[in-house]
């Protein structure tokens, strides 16, 4: 990432708001009951962002899963660097840890992952009738959406006796806050428990809050979406990522010509999960016209930035100037009293959802030691 980046959590505007601090009432409980199960689990299936391969994983949990049979799914990999992924699966190769990245929306990468699992199990299959596989991770990882995968998998794979249930899928963190069993497997009897998200009580180091605050793994509310929008602004600049954004006049260059209106019936909103309609070629141009509105108004800030990227000021104008360009560019009126809110909003929603392109936040560890 640069060395200014590993700075950027330690700056006024990012540390402003202090540790992040989010530990609803359920999470102790089942912190209590996953601690419990784990115990009798053949298998850990620890799902993990693969944006921030690192920062979403559970420290408090990783003395007791680094003694289990464990894979690592780095799950929204299409939302990851492809050029950089396979140096993480690299790294925790060197640490002995079994590590695949994968879309748990994509049936095909899910089967990836239950042959590395079954693989995994294929020792203890012949001493044991039934086996536990646990699914773990911190919220909005896409627990889970690996879970109905397996089961829509399971379905045509092995004879299940019970009825197969959903887990339930939310595009915020903590929907899932009881424990579930499902049998994927019969003889031998395979059962896979799906586990609420938890985040460890208190985030002390800033920049592994914010990351995981721009993940979505912690709720907007809680870090405030300027402060996490100010953060991802500053990693952007840091990295110089706004001036390789060379496609961003593509579009108009080949001549495609479409209006835009002030006021459209498919907004940014609908770019989330499970959206109401199919998007049509004016909503998808709608959309491309704003994220191309947004690379052009960063891509201009940082070529005529003349200050000092390792300065904390300057920076921090940098970011404030760029705010207001983000404004005209996501077309949000001035005079709205709420207007920083809709702007940081808007831009978070593009980059989550991949239109901004695709990153990887952590920097791959030069030592072997998986945390």
């Amino acid at each position: 990432m640069g060395r200014g980046l590993k700075r950027i959590g330690e700056m006024g505007f990012s540390a402003g708001g202090g540790a992040i601090n989010w530990f609803p009432g359920h999470m102790a409980a089942a912190t209590r009951h996953i601690r419990n199960r784990l115990k009798l689990a053949d298998l850990v299936v620890e799902v993990r962002d693969s944006r921030i391969p690192l920062s979403s994983a559970n420290g408090d949990l990783q003395p007791q899963l680094s003694g289990k049979r464990r894979v690592i799914a780095l799950n929204k990999k299409d939302l990851a660097n492809a050029n950089i992924m396979h140096k993480w699966v690299s790294y925790f190769e060197t640490c002995k840890q079994d590590c695949i990245p994968i879309n748990a929306h994509s049936k095909s990468s899910v089967k990836k992952l239950l042959d590395l699992v079954e693989l995994k199990l294929k020792e203890v299959i012949a001493k044991e009738p039934t086996l536990l596989v646990m699914v773990v991770g911190v919220p909005n990882v896409g627990k889970s959406a690996l879970i109905n995968s397996i089961h829509q998998i399971a379905s045509a794979r092995f004879p299940v006796q019970e009825k197969k249930k959903r887990a339930t899928v939310g595009p915020l963190p903590g929907v899932t806050q009881d424990i579930a069993g499902f049998k994927i497997a019969h003889r031998p009897s395979i059962y896979v428990l799906d586990t609420p998200g938890v985040l460890v009580p208190s985030i002390p180091d800033v920049e592994t809050g914010l990351k995981l605050a721009l993940s979505g793994s912690v709720k907007d509310s809680v870090v405030g979406e300027e402060r996490i929008a100010q953060y991802l602004l500053a990693v952007l600049n840091v990295r110089g990522t706004p001036l390789n954004w060379k496609h961003w006049n593509k579009r108009k260059m080949d001549g495609i010509q479409y209006e835009t209106e002030d006021k459209h019936e498919y907004g940014l909103d609908d770019l989330r999960a499970k959206t109401r309609k199919p998007p049509d070629v004016s909503d998808v141009l709608y959309v491309e016209d704003l994220v191309t509105r947004v690379q052009i108004a960063l891509h201009k800030s940082l070529t005529e930035f003349k200050g000092n990227m390792e300065d904390e000021n300057d920076l921090e104008n940098l970011i404030e100037q760029q705010f207001e360009m983000l404004q005209r560019a996501l077309k949000i009126p001035h005079e709205r009293s709420e207007a920083r809110i809709m702007v940081a909003k808007k831009f978070l929603m593009l980059f989550r959802t991949g239109k901004l392109g695709r990153f990887i936040l952590d920097d791959v560890p030069e030592t072997n030691s998986v945390s």
